[in-house]
């Protein structure tokens, strides 16, 4: 549809959303075109997933209105949303765990009305995943899949709907870079026959590659809409946080200390009941980060586990300072100064209807003096901590569910890290953030570095695990290819990563 005069698809007009002590839209005006794929940028907290979810029918918004394709509409819920052709697939997914991916494709839809045929549904689906190229089992349960894959049942869940106008939050924070590239093949065969795509992203390489036009938000209030062509990452991230951001960090030169953290020969089962850690060693020492790459799925997440208490071990041992803490759970590992930076922040992190001065003291409140907690204290000590760690919210008194993704990744490293760990187990930590939250994040991994912890970070981002590390493991389906220098071709990380031996691919 290039060249040719586009009629508008989505016109927002002066929207306000406010919720308690926060402006989150500020008389935004937004329009994106028919065949269109417009980006939406921001820090987190800008207002970007608000202003998506009035668009999608989640929130009604105090003022302003909404148009699409030149006629006037108003939501009441997502199911309204849908039978005007929006849809949205959502940053944190909106799916029932103890469903199947068919069900939940499915839950919701008005047919069949009396009679379901599931087989037909999953026939349905499987031919959508083969359209564009989203395969997950139709048949498994949502708890028995990985975020990548969850993330692919929210993509297909929208597709099954027929959505005209596609609301995407984040939709490549779980995705292997080949899956990235698969979706934006999708994405552009969607426009080129005249659908909507309004892709929310902090990775400003991918909207940069994928978008027509991009619209940036800061403090809830539209900076600017800018050609993508015309655009660079620099001048994005200025706008977006309003300073110059610093994409390269410079890491100190340290001498590492002793183990603080010892895995060996450890196996485990995944929650199907199969294999998904084979034997798998390692070290991290004092002032020393140990970056674990690997594509989604390859026993990283049931790693994190083991090495945090959540998950047993059916062989191997964990030592924690030199103390065998195998299979002797969270607690242990806490009382042994293990922090862990989990990979879901929301439903592991925090606890979501809780205030944010109790998901601050969680771990801590054993070891308070007194008998009965002193509420007044935790709240003042918790001001301190969401001013140290620029958390942005109200108060301390506003349920951690209401602050955006960024905030609640600084809330969990405000708790972890103000209990000086020895180890830290850092689990993909900049997903989904923006520039100034990712700068912000990676920066207080190196200051524990610094402060002497020894740190386990798993990143499917494989820039910034060569960025952090000092030394580099490579996993794939449970096992570990080998130990790389950060500074090691990317070609070379890239075999391991595919299942290629470090003796081989250096062969």
């Amino acid at each position: 549809m290039e060249g040719e005069a586009r009629r508008v698809a989505v016109e927002m007009r002066n929207i306000v959303k406010r919720f308690p002590g926060v402006l989150a839209n500020d008389h935004v005006n937004f329009s994106a075109y028919e065949g269109e794929i417009h980006a939406l940028l921001g820090e987190n907290g800008a207002g970007k997933t608000t202003l998506m979810n009035i668009l999608s029918g989640l929130y009604r918004p105090e003022e302003g209105e909404i148009y699409l394709y030149g006629k006037k509409v108003s939501f009441s819920s997502p199911r309204d949303a849908f039978a005007h052709g929006v849809g949205m697939v959502h940053q944190h997914f909106k799916l029932v765990d103890t469903h199947t991916v068919t069900e939940n494709i499915i839950l919701g839809l008005d047919k069949p009305r009396f009679i379901l045929n599931l087989a037909e549904a999953e026939e349905d689906i499987q031919r959508l995943e083969e359209q564009y190229g989203l395969k997950v089992d139709p048949r498994a349960y949502i708890w028995q899949l990985s975020l990548g894959e969850q993330q692919r049942v929210e993509i297909l869940k929208a597709l099954y709907r027929g959505a005209r106008i596609l609301i995407m939050d984040e939709p490549t924070a779980v995705l292997t870079p080949q899956e990235v590239d698969e979706l934006f093949v999708t994405l552009r065969r969607m426009v080129s026959e005249g659908h909507t795509i309004i892709f929310i992203s902090h990775k400003l390489d991918e909207v940069l590659e994928i978008a027509d036009r991009i619209t940036i938000l800061r403090k809830g209030r539209v900076v600017g809409t800018v050609d993508a062509k015309m655009a660079t990452k620099k001048e994005l991230a200025r706008m977006m946080v309003g300073r110059e951001v610093l994409f390269h960090i410079e890491k100190e030169a340290l001498e590492p200390g002793a183990p603080v953290l010892e895995v060996t020969d450890v196996h485990a089962l995944s929650d199907r009941g199969v294999p998904a850690l084979k034997g798998v060693s390692f070290q991290v020492r004092e002032r020393e980060i140990l970056g674990v790459a690997g594509v989604s799925g390859n026993g990283q997440s049931e790693l994190a586990e083991v090495i945090t208490g959540l998950r047993e071990s059916t062989r191997g041992q964990v030592r924690v300072g030199g103390q065998d803490l195998t299979n002797r759970g969270p607690r242990a590992f806490i009382d042994a100064g293990v922090s862990h930076v989990p990979e879901d922040r929301v439903h592991v992190g925090i606890v979501p209807s809780l205030h944010l001065t109790g998901n601050l003291f969680l771990k801590a409140y054993r070891g308070l003096p007194g008998f009965f907690l002193n509420w007044r204290d935790l709240r003042e000590r918790a001001k301190q901590l969401l001013q140290r760690f620029d958390v942005s919210a109200p108060s301390p008194d506003v349920e951690a569910r209401t602050l955006s993704g960024g905030n609640i990744q600084k809330l969990i490293l405000a708790r972890e890290f103000s209990s000086q760990p020895n180890a830290v187990i850092a689990v993909h930590p900049t997903q989904g953030l923006d520039v100034g939250a990712t700068e912000a994040v990676r920066q207080r991994l190196l200051e524990q570095r610094s402060q002497g912890a020894g740190i386990l970070l798993i990143s499917e981002d494989l820039d910034e695990v060569r960025a952090l590390s000092d030394r580099i493991i490579v996993m794939y389906e449970g096992e570990i290819m080998g130990e790389v220098p950060p500074d090691a071709p990317i070609e070379e990380i890239g075999l391991l990563m595919a299942g290629t031996r470090l003796e081989d691919a250096r062969t």
